[in-house]
């Protein structure tokens, strides 16, 4: 029986004494010194004195038995060297009873409180020995070293906490930082990008707290409020790792070239043509052109592209620098070249008056369209024109040479029609951000004349380009494309409906060393080489590719080219995310500033619970709950209403407007 008897036991993290006013088995009725009862399970007992009293003396009585208690065990307590103690024993590896232990520090004779010193001196010390079941076990050497280096890391963990967290309340409180913390906006930043995944999210998550900032999840806009990011920060570049500038070695580079002459030598002097571009009015990385002209009765067609590999060779530090990058990333309001600027914007640019080394398709077809031969070569052109799309469609589609180009084109397209090719083009949207911080956005046709002529030059020569390699057996990446799940006829429904869901049939792109159709485009061999100042897959085939033409070892084979496949093709699908992303948020923006306004939309899908919906202003679908009473079938055309949009939180929320159907 526990009656009468002095109970010591663990209540958050400290050690209780207590006399027992109650044994009831399976509980004890229990008298705190702060005049306090609490029930307690017998398997809490952690001391339970060999001396009791009569539980049943006045209150004071037991309370002041306590008190005395408690202050004769801690007075013990402090002339105990746990130390000392442990430099004893600690070679014997073993456990060791509480009065054993005891003794080794008070002698033979020992009492209830001089156990209960010895308990709680080694409890609260917890470097030396570890308690489990009653017995105290020595921590080893290097245990001890261990919990020290523990020990000092949570000082100065705590210490940190306790500066930085009042840094950051006073930030906070004045809506700016004065001397900025660079390792407090490194714990803001990764809880902002990644919530509780960050690596060191309790570390920053208890940082928040102290600083007054219970909810984490508002970071972002704490971050914009202090100026650490901006009020539209690109948050997946952070998150992705997306490198934004160029590093000393790499800009070191780049001025050389600068600053080397152009070799002429091996070079074919066509300088002479009527070369030009078409390209976007922003556009300044130029690495595309054309020319063309009438001999002997055959239509020659020159695509002309920029020699960069003549200046960028595999293993350089700009070469590794556009691998890490993978291609150049187009964003509203920003772009980040693949390339150092004063290298895609100049040196290896097609600019207006410029002698620029390329590497040129010369194509000569007859006046049914039809391929006659071709030849590919090293060469130089010089830029005499340098147009827009819009130029070309409003100014010179009805001239020479633009006439004869779009005719070719056309049969081109139609020849790849013929062999399954697919055109699946839509509008893709152009956003504008204004001074004014109004939002606009436009939707640029894909299938205008002069963007129909670049793309089908284009894939004339990545298809030549291909044939090459292959007829040569020189290594490189090819790409492919099965045949798509199911088609469907654009004529059965509408045109945006139609693109939608017969996208969700093609098979995903195949990179490979092999070559396999690319059913797509309705091409038996394919690959992509036509833009190598902003692709860094391009880039290195056209490294292969110039090794060849000048009777050079190829740079690669075709472990080396898995290997940069590897590496490249990840990097490539988080900037597709990167980019997906962003027009969605700038889209959610411009839904924001027009909340309650009615938009055009096309049920894509109508699922058990929600609908799939196509808002034909931007081409972008959304999901929407479905309502008993609003039934619509896929390919139905409607009017929603925004009624909330929040970009930073992805959240959009939509209802059908009245009238429901949409007349167009």
């Amino acid at each position: 029986m526990n009656q009468g008897k002095i109970i010591e036991y663990i209540d958050q993290g400290k050690i209780i004494c207590s006399i027992c006013l109650q044994d009831k088995g399976t509980r004890l009725h229990l008298l705190t010194p702060l005049n306090r009862q609490v029930n307690l399970p017998t398997g809490r007992i952690l001391l339970s004195s060999k001396t009791s009293m009569d539980p049943l003396r006045p209150r004071e009585e037991l309370l002041a038995h306590l008190r005395q208690a408690e202050e004769t065990r801690e007075k013990l307590k402090k002339e105990i060297r746990v130390d000392e103690l442990w430099e004893l024993i600690h070679d014997e590896k073993e456990r060791f009873g509480y009065e054993y232990l005891a003794q080794l520090c008070f002698g033979d004779t020992i009492a209830d409180d001089h156990i209960s010193a010895l308990v709680r001196a080694l409890f609260e010390d917890k470097l030396f020995f570890k308690m489990k079941d009653g017995t105290f076990l020595p921590n080893s050497k290097e245990r001890v070293d261990q919990i020290r280096k523990e020990g000092e890391e949570e000082a100065r963990l705590e210490q940190a906490l306790k500066e930085e967290s009042a840094w950051l309340k006073q930030a906070i409180d004045q809506g700016y930082l004065i001397t900025p913390n660079k390792h407090v906006i490194e714990f803001l930043v990764e809880l902002a990008l990644y919530g509780k995944e960050a690596p060191r999210f309790r570390y920053g998550r208890e940082l928040l707290q102290r600083a007054g900032i219970p909810d984490y999840q508002n970071i972002r806009h704490l971050l914009v409020k202090l100026g650490v990011w901006e009020e539209d920060e690109p948050v997946d570049l952070l998150r992705f790792d997306i490198p934004t500038s160029f590093d000393k070695v790499q800009m070191e580079e780049s001025c050389k070239l600068l600053g080397t002459e152009i070799e002429v030598q091996g070079y074919e002097d066509l300088r002479d043509l009527d070369a030009f571009t078409i390209d976007g009015p922003f556009t300044q990385d130029f690495d595309d052109a054309l020319s063309w002209e009438v001999r002997d009765g055959y239509l020659c067609l020159g695509i002309h592209i920029a020699d960069v590999a003549g200046s960028i060779s595999p293993g350089s530090p700009i070469d590794m620098g556009a691998a890490r990058r993978g291609s150049s990333l187009y964003l509203p309001r920003r772009h980040i070249p693949m390339l150092p600027v004063g290298l895609s914007q100049d040196k290896l640019s097609l600019r207006l008056g410029c002698d620029r080394p390329v590497i040129s398709l010369l194509a000569r077809f007859d006046h049914k369209g039809n391929l006659y031969d071709y030849r590919i070569t090293p060469s130089l052109i010089h830029v005499k024109r340098q147009l827009t799309y819009d130029q070309v469609n409003y100014q010179y589609i009805n001239e020479e040479p633009f006439i004869r180009i779009q005719h070719l084109c056309e049969q081109m397209r139609q020849k790849r029609i013929d062999q399954g090719a697919l055109v699946l083009s839509l509008p893709e949207p152009s956003i504008s951000i204004h001074e004014d911080s109004s939002i606009s956005i436009e939707m640029i046709p894909q299938e205008t004349p002069s963007r129909m002529i670049i793309a089908e030059c284009m894939i004339l020569y990545n298809w030549l380009m291909a044939k090459l390699c292959q007829d040569n057996d020189l290594p490189i990446l090819y790409r492919g494309q099965k045949k798509p799940g199911e088609r469907f006829s654009c004529e059965e429904s509408d045109y945006i409906y139609y693109v939608f869901k017969q996208r969700r049939k093609i098979h995903p792109l195949i990179i490979d060393t092999k070559p396999s159709p690319h059913t797509g485009l309705g091409l038996g061999i394919y690959t992509n080489v036509s833009s190598p100042i902003r692709r860094y897959l391009d880039l290195v085939i056209q490294q292969q590719v110039r090794s060849f033409l000048f009777g050079e070892k190829p740079f690669y084979n075709n472990e080396s080219l898995d290997r940069i496949r590897m590496q490249v093709t990840p990097v490539l699908r988080n900037l597709n995310i990167i980019k997906r992303n962003r027009i969605r948020y700038w889209i959610l923006k411009y839904l924001q500033k027009h909340s309650g306004e009615t938009f055009s939309a096309v049920i894509l899908d109508r699922l058990k619970t929600k609908y799939r919906v196509i808002l034909k202003d931007f081409l972008f679908m959304v999901e929407m709950k479905r309502k008993e009473e609003q039934v619509f079938s896929p390919g139905d055309h409607v009017h929603i209403q925004v009624i909330q949009s929040e970009p930073w939180d992805d959240i959009l929320k939509l209802e059908f407007a009245h009238p429901l159907k949409d007349s167009t």
